[in-house]
């Protein structure tokens, strides 16, 4: 299964198949990703380890350990972990396209592109 490893921290694929695919993603302490949407899909985060601070069109919200939050097709959207320890989180992705080139930035703290991953 596909892993990379970010500015921010990394990403691993843990199942996958027609519609969906499944990452464990790992955010080192005072990073984030990039603010973003998505044209294909929608996600699911559920936190396992740490506190993260998720923006979904505009709203910010702190969630932990055993708590989710949904991002729909299209919303706007960024993870960040504002703490001293790592954060972790499952992610769901649901839709017709799962491929990491689904993907605008809208902005991002790494200079990157709008058609690389998160």
């Amino acid at each position: 299964m596909d892993s990379e490893e970010r500015p921010w921290g990394s990403w691993h694929v843990i199942d996958e198949g027609v519609g969906y695919k499944v990452k464990r993603i790992h955010v080192k302490p005072g990073q984030r990703l990039s603010y973003q949407t998505h044209e294909h899909r929608s996600e699911h985060w559920v936190v396992i380890f740490g506190m993260a601070t998720c923006v979904v069109d505009g709203e910010t919200h702190v969630i932990g350990p055993g708590h989710s939050i949904d991002v729909s097709q299209g919303a706007a959207h960024r993870i960040t972990n504002m703490h001293n320890e790592e954060l972790v989180i499952i992610e769901v992705q649901r839709g017709g396209y799962t491929g990491e080139d689904d993907i605008c930035r809208l902005e991002d703290d790494y200079g990157r592109s709008d058609a690389a991953s998160s």
